[in-house]
């Protein structure tokens, strides 16, 4: 499997170039082209499994109710993933710890790489409030991600904050707690920082230089109801 990840940073796409018989799982719609003779199989988890739990699992983390399979059986080929949002894509080959994805950041992986969802519990939920599941991958092989404008890895060694928002991924290395940006609550919702996610230990963070809900806070007012 050959991953070449292209348009980078602003309209990323991931090519992936399969040998034949190979597969890569992609989560649902995020195909935009493939060759002729690529099969796709449908499941609601791994390549030839699959449970409604699973599924419903998936579901709440704001990712497809389906996963999606292709392999070429003819000779080798190649899927085109793109992502919901304009921005960037990156490779993460899993090779020991596994990594937390933030839901709506899953492009696709390795049939190799094994995807369960974690209860965060209620004193740690996520992306100021609007999950408490994270997306666990791990397991052998390539992953790829997407993320709302530009991807950065930060290392942290030691404590580091991040909003919570920016968050694509992080090496489940790291613990974490949330917490308010400012000394107060009341600071915290006027400087219009909210929560954060405050990291600690040794790892990787990966950061989107946009945050969607913002982004859509903003937008919001500026479209007109129809009719």
């Amino acid at each position: 499997m050959q991953i070449d990840i292209t348009h980078r940073p602003g309209n990323s796409a991931a090519k992936v170039s399969l040998e034949s018989g190979e597969s890569i799982t992609a989560e649902g719609g995020a195909m935009i082209a493939m060759s002729g003779h690529v099969q796709v199989e449908t499941t609601t988890h791994k390549k030839d499994s699959g449970s409604i739990l699973g599924a419903l699992k998936r579901l709440v983390t704001g990712e497809s109710l389906f996963l999606n399979h292709f392999t070429p059986n003819a000779g080798p080929g190649e899927v085109y993933f793109g992502t919901a949002l304009s921005g960037d894509m990156m490779q993460y080959d899993l090779n020991g710890p596994g990594i937390m994805v933030q839901g709506g950041s899953y492009v696709a992986s390795a049939p190799s790489v094994d995807m369960d969802i974690q209860w965060q519990g209620l004193g740690k939920t996520f992306f100021s409030g609007e999950s408490m599941f994270l997306i666990r991958l791990s397991g052998q092989g390539p992953v790829i991600l997407n993320s709302f404008g530009a991807i950065y890895p930060i290392e942290v060694n030691g404590d580091y904050i991040v909003d919570t928002g920016h968050i694509v991924a992080f090496e489940e290395t790291l613990n974490y707690e949330i917490s308010k940006a400012g000394g107060s609550w009341l600071s915290s919702i006027l400087g219009g920082e909210g929560l954060v996610c405050k990291f600690r230990g040794q790892g990787t963070v990966w950061c989107q230089s946009h945050n969607a809900g913002s982004f859509g806070a903003a937008l919001g007012p500026m479209l007109k109801a129809r009719g």
